[in-house]
């Protein structure tokens, strides 16, 4: 896929934190700069889903970031509401469908890897999994955290950009949504020591890994002890970059032993009108040099009717 020039001129009031790297030797080419963004809960159904179809553009919810996701070698978000062809298993509020059509939003947008753990990925049962992953690689885009078997939901997906190999995991503190007693083995939970083992095996076939983690406290402003437990383990592990998102809302970000852990990027796309605070979330550029983390900015969001477009300020990190 084509990506754009980045438009540096919009990130001129984001905050960086640069990442030393030892000087390149004499006669030894740099390693080649890949910029990776990542983005918080993209909801797709509900009344997002009216509004697109009002529209008669499915691909609204994303269109004004679009340019700016597409400039990026390789673009992250989590999928709030899995794809289906069929009714979700109820007609609860809670219970979230994408029809298959808005795919379209997270292919105009340029999305190339999508979390597909969290605690709605069985809203539209055992199909909506399977259709979930089908839709999605049928449309160029990989999904990290849920497999057609356990063992391809832990083996996550490898995207290889400029030369370097990034290995995306996924993981859910919850996948029931409160509508079912067993579990899924095809949807990845979140144990430490099976992610531990994960990021080995993904180290083996990739250069970088990198986990994304659904979990916290849905509208708290700090993340709680398992978030920081998990993400920090996951960067002991060998990750490089843990991509937090559930609670709704921003939470810090930290730089962590090499990596950088950031504990909640919010809402990208959603429907939350009733709280101002989920109507703002974060964009996570990060940018490596061959294998090695160089940099990291972090771009505040606002969402208007469900939509969210670049805003003028950053949101202040912390050293961990």
């Amino acid at each position: 896929m084509t990506r754009r020039p980045s438009r540096r001129a919009a990130l001129a009031a984001a905050a960086a934190i640069p990442f030393c790297l030892p000087g390149a030797q004499e006669g030894v080419p740099r390693p080649r700069r890949t910029r990776l963004v990542f983005g918080g809960d993209v909801m797709l159904g509900r009344y997002v889903g009216r509004l697109a179809a009002e529209r008669r553009d499915p691909s609204w919810p994303l269109r004004d970031l679009s340019d700016f996701l597409r400039s990026a070698d390789a673009a992250f978000v989590n999928l709030e509401s899995p794809f289906s062809d069929r009714d979700p298993i109820n007609k609860s509020n809670m219970v979230f469908r994408a029809a298959p059509e808005m795919i379209a939003a997270l292919e105009a947008a340029g999305i190339d890897v999508a979390s597909t753990a969290n605690n709605h990925a069985r809203d539209c049962g055992a199909h909506g999994v399977e259709f979930t992953i089908d839709w999605l690689e049928r449309h160029g885009i990989a999904a990290a955290g849920s497999g057609k078997s356990a063992a391809m939901a832990h083996a996550g997906a490898v995207i290889e950009r400029n030369g370097t190999r990034f290995g995306f995991l996924g993981y859910t503190y919850d996948q029931c949504n409160g509508n079912f007693k067993d579990i899924d083995d095809r949807v990845a939970v979140m144990d430490v020591e099976q992610m531990r083992r994960d990021v080995a095996a993904i180290l083996a076939r990739a250069d970088v890994a990198i986990v994304s983690m659904h979990a916290g406290v849905e509208y708290s402003k700090k993340p709680d002890a398992r978030q920081v437990e998990f993400a920090r383990a996951a960067i002991e592990a060998g990750a490089r970059v843990v991509a937090g998102h559930h609670p709704h809302v921003a939470q810090p970000w930290e730089a962590y032993r090499g990596g950088v852990i950031f504990y909640s990027l919010g809402n990208l796309v959603f429907d939350q009108f009733q709280r101002p605070e989920t109507q703002r979330g974060l964009l996570a550029e990060v940018t490596f040099e061959g294998a090695r983390l160089a940099q990291v900015e972090v771009l505040p969001v606002e969402i208007v009717r469900t939509a969210p477009r670049l805003a003028g300020s950053a949101q202040e990190g912390r050293s961990g």
